[in-house]
C-alpha cells in the first residue's frame, strides 16, 4: 500500500527542495564582498560559482542514484544534515581555499533535493503525480530564482557570512523535519554494487529512448532559461537601465510568476494532456524570445518575456519529468540522476554560450541564441512524437499523452 502524501508533507518537500538548491546560488551577488574580506582577487572569488556547479554535477552522478540502493529517507536526511555542516565551513571560512572547499561540498550534498523529488513522485498516486511533482518543482525553482535576492538582503543586514549561517540552520531543521515526516518506503531493491549502480545509471540513457529525448529537450529548455538570466544581469547593469546590484537581485521576483505555474502544468498532465503541455511549452519558449527582443529598451517587453519564458520552461520540465518518472519506478533515482545531469549540463552550456555571444552580439545576439535553443526544443519534441508513434515496442501511456 502506497503511503499517503498529505498537503503538509508536500509543502515540506517543496520547501526542502527550494532551500537545498538555493545554496548553490547564494554567492553570486556577494563575490565582491567575499573578495574584499578574504583578500582574494575577483577571479578567485568567481571560482566559488564554478565550485558550486562542479560539486552539484558530481552529486547528481555519484549520490542521487543511491536512492535505488539504500533507504531513501535516510539518504535524504543524511544529505540535508551534511549540507548544514558544510555550510558552516563556508560561514567560518578564513581563506578562499576553505570557502571553495565548503562551497563544493555543500553543492555535492545539496543534491538531496534530487532525492526528494523522485521520493514525492513515488508517494503520489499515478493520477496525481503531475500535480505532486509540479508542486515540489515549484519549490525548487523558487529557491533557484530567489536565492540571489535573499542573499543580497541578508548580506546587507549582517555581512556575506550571514546567509551561510541562516541556511545552515535551515538545512539542519529540514533534516530533522524530513526524518520525522517522511515515511519509509519498503520494497525490493536491486542487488547492485555501488559501481554497478553507477553503470546502470549511465546505461539508462542507452536503454531508455524516451529518457534520452526528454533529457535533451529539458537541457535545451534550461539552456534557454540560463541564457536569459545570465544576460539579464548584464543588460540591466548598463544603459538605459543602469540598475544597482540590489535592484538586479530583486528582478528575480519577476520570474516567480512563471515558477508558480508548475503545479498547473502538472494538473494538466494528470488529465492526460502531457504531450499538449510539452508541445505548447516548446512553442512558448520560442515566442518568449520574440518578446524579449524588445526588452533592450523596454521594461514592459522584458518583464513579459521573462514571465512567458519561465512559464514555458516549467511546462517543458514538468511534462518531461512526468514522462521519465513513468518509465521504471524501481529505478526512479537512477533515471532522475541521468535526466538531471543532462538537464543541468544544458544550463551550464547556456550560461557559457551567453558570455561569448554577449561580448560579440550584445542583447540582439543573446536573443538569437535563446530563440535558436528554444527552436531546438520544438524540433526534438516533434521528432520524439514521430519516433514514439513508429516504435513497435510498448511505451508508457503517459508518453503518448494518454
Amino acid at each position: 500500500m502506497r503511503p499517503h502524501i498529505s498537503r503538509g508533507l508536500l509543502l515540506l518537500m517543496s520547501t526542502a527542495t527550494g532551500l537545498a538548491v538555493a545554496n548553490n546560488y547564494f554567492a553570486q551577488p556577494l563575490l565582491d564582498l567575499i573578495a574584499d574580506e578574504l583578500d582574494i582577487t575577483a577571479s578567485a572569488a568567481a571560482l566559488v560559482v564554478t565550485a558550486a556547479q562542479c560539486g552539484y554535477a558530481l552529486g547528481l552522478i555519484l549520490l542521487v542514484p543511491l536512492g535505488d540502493l539504500v533507504d531513501r529517507r535516510r539518504l535524504a536526511v543524511a544529505l540535508y544534515a551534511a549540507t548544514g555542516v558544510f555550510l558552516l565551513v563556508s560561514a567560518t571560512a578564513t581563506s578562499g581555499a576553505v570557502l571553495l572547499a565548503g562551497t563544493a561540498l555543500t553543492a555535492l550534498t545539496s543534491v538531496g533535493a534530487q532525492v526528494v523529488v523522485p521520493f514525492a513522485a513515488t508517494l503520489a498516486a499515478p493520477e496525481e503525480r503531475g500535480k505532486v511533482v509540479g508542486t515540489v518543482m515549484t519549490g525548487l525553482m523558487l529557491g533557484l530564482l530567489l536565492a540571489r535576492t535573499a542573499s543580497g538582503a541578508l548580506a546587507e543586514l549582517g555581512g556575506w557570512r550571514t546567509v551561510y549561517w541562516v541556511s545552515a540552520v535551515l538545512m539542519v531543521l529540514m533534516a530533522v523535519l524530513l526524518r520525522v515526516r517522511l515515511p519509509r518506503l519498503d520494497g525490493p531493491r536491486e542487488g547492485l554494487s555501488y559501481a554497478g549502480l553507477l553503470r546502470s545509471t549511465v546505461g539508462m540513457l542507452g536503454s531508455e529512448p524516451l529518457l534520452r529525448w526528454r533529457a535533451a529537450i529539458a537541457a535545451l529548455s534550461l539552456a534557454s532559461f540560463s541564457v536569459l538570466w545570465t544576460a539579464a544581469t548584464l543588460l540591466l547593469a548598463r544603459d538605459p537601465y543602469g540598475w544597482t546590484e540590489s535592484a538586479i537581485g530583486l528582478f528575480g521576483l519577476v520570474g516567480v510568476v512563471g515558477a508558480l505555474t508548475a503545479s498547473v502544468a502538472g494538473r494538466l498532465a494528470d488529465r492526460g494532456l502531457v504531450q499538449t503541455v510539452s508541445g505548447a511549452g516548446t512553442v512558448l519558449l520560442v515566442a518568449s524570445w520574440l518578446l524579449l527582443a524588445g526588452g533592450e529598451r523596454s521594461l514592459v517587453w522584458l518583464f513579459a518575456g521573462v514571465v512567458v519564458l519561465d512559464l514555458a520552461h516549467q511546462m517543458v520540465l514538468n511534462s518531461s519529468q512526468n514522462v521519465v518518472y513513468a518509465l521504471r519506478p524501481e529505478a526512479r533515482n537512477r533515471i532522475n540522476s541521468a535526466f538531471m545531469t543532462v538537464f543541468f549540463a544544458g544550463g551550464a552550456a547556456g550560461s557559457a554560450l551567453t558570455a561569448v555571444v554577449w561580448a560579440r552580439g550584445g542583447w540582439t545576439g543573446v536573443c538569437v541564441l535563446g530563440a535558436a535553443l528554444s527552436a531546438g526544443t520544438v524540433v526534438l519534441w516533434a521528432l520524439e512524437r514521430v519516433t514514439v508513434a513508429r516504435t513497435p515496442n510498448p511505451v508508457p501511456a503517459i508518453a503518448k499523452g494518454e
